[in-house]
C-alpha cells in the first residue's frame, strides 16, 4: 500500500539541475534518509565552466552517499580523500563532528558527456552524531549483486534480500538499485518499518497505482508490496529504522538546533579545515 507519492522538485544548482525529493514538508524522512537528490540527467559539452563544480562546503551529523548511473565526478575532502566515482560505485562520507568536501567534474569537462546519479544524506543516530569524520569508496564489484528473471539488483548499502553491503552504515537500513524489464512482477518485503521506491527512469505499478519517473512512493509498513514494471525501469529502493526527528539548516543536520548554530559559527570563522587541494575557494554561508 502507498502512503504518499512525492514528485521531485527541479532546482538549478548553477550549471545543471537536480530533482529534489527529500526533505518534503509532509514527510521529511524515510528511515534515516533525510535528503534525496536526483542529479540530472544533464548533458555537458567539453570545456564547460568550472563554476559548475561544487566548491568546498561543510557538513555535520550525517553521512552522504553518492551513486551514479552515468558520468564521473571527483570527490575531495578534509580527511585527505581524493577519488573519482563512476557508475555503479559508492562514495560514502561520514561527516560526524564535521567534514568539508568538494565535487569536481574534470573528466566530463575534458570529454563531455552525461551526468546522472543520486545523492542522499542519512542522518546519524544521536549517539553517533559527533563521530570522527571518515570516507570510504566501494567499487561496483564490491557490492552484492543479483541478476535473473528480468531484473538486476545492486545492494548499495545496508541489508536487504538476505545480503549485506560493506558500506559502514550506522543504523539499520537498505538502499538498492533495481533494474526491471517490462512486465516483471516482483515484491518488496516488509523488512523495515519505513520504505520507499523512487523511479529514476521508466514507469512501475505498485499495488495497482502507477509511479512515473521522478516520483517517490512512500510505502505503508508491515506488508509485502507488489511491484510491476510497465516499461524498462530504474528504481531506487530505500528505507530503514527511524532515527528520530532532525533539524536541517543549509548543509548541517542535527538533533540539536544549538549544535547547528555552532557549526554555522565555525564555518563563518574559518575553523573547519578545507580539503588540501581546495584551500583557495569555498561556498560561504549566506
Amino acid at each position: 500500500m502507498i502512503q504518499l507519492i512525492i514528485d521531485q522538485r527541479r532546482k538549478d544548482l548553477g550549471g545543471f539541475e537536480v530533482g529534489r525529493v527529500l526533505p518534503y514538508a509532509p514527510h521529511r524522512m524515510v528511515g534515516p534518509f533525510i535528503f534525496f537528490d536526483h542529479m540530472g540527467p544533464a548533458s555537458f559539452q567539453p570545456g564547460f565552466a568550472r563554476s559548475v563544480d561544487v566548491r568546498p562546503h561543510p557538513h555535520i551529523g550525517l553521512s552522504t552517499l553518492s551513486y551514479l548511473f552515468k558520468g564521473e565526478m571527483t570527490h575531495r575532502d578534509s580527511v585527505g580523500s581524493e577519488i573519482a566515482i563512476r557508475p555503479g560505485e559508492v562514495n560514502w562520507m561520514t561527516a560526524g563532528r564535521g567534514i568539508t568536501h568538494s565535487e569536481r567534474f574534470e573528466t566530463l569537462r575534458a570529454r563531455g558527456g552525461v551526468l546522472d546519479g543520486i545523492q542522499t544524506w542519512l542522518a546519524l543516530p544521536v549517539e553517533h552524531e559527533e563521530t570522527e569524520p571518515a570516507f570510504s569508496h566501494h567499487a561496483g564489484d564490491d557490492l552484492p549483486f543479483y541478476q535473473g528473471d528480468g531484473q538486476t539488483a545492486r545492494l548499495i548499502a545496508g541489508k536487504a534480500f538476505g545480503a549485506e553491503a560493506r558500506v559502514p552504515v550506522f543504523s539499520p537500513l537498505f538502499y538498492v538499485h533495481w533494474e526491471l524489464a517490462t512486465g516483471v512482477r516482483t515484491g518488496l518485503p516488509a523488512e523495515y518499518p519505513e520504505r520507499a521506491a523512487y523511479v529514476a527512469r521508466g514507469r512501475i505499478e505498485i499495488d495497482g497505482q502507477e509511479i512515473r519517473s521522478g516520483q517517490m512512493a512512500v510505502l505503508a509498513p508491515g506488508q509485502t508490496v507488489g511491484v510491476t514494471a510497465l516499461e524498462p525501469s530504474s528504481v531506487m529502493l530505500l528505507g530503514g529504522e527511524p532515527v528520530g526527528p532532525r533539524f536541517i539548516d543549509w548543509n548541517f543536520v542535527s538533533s540539536s538546533k544549538d549544535r547547528i548554530e555552532q557549526a554555522k559559527a565555525d564555518w563563518r570563522a574559518g575553523r573547519m579545515k578545507l580539503p588540501d587541494l581546495d584551500h583557495d575557494e569555498f561556498i560561504p554561508l549566506a
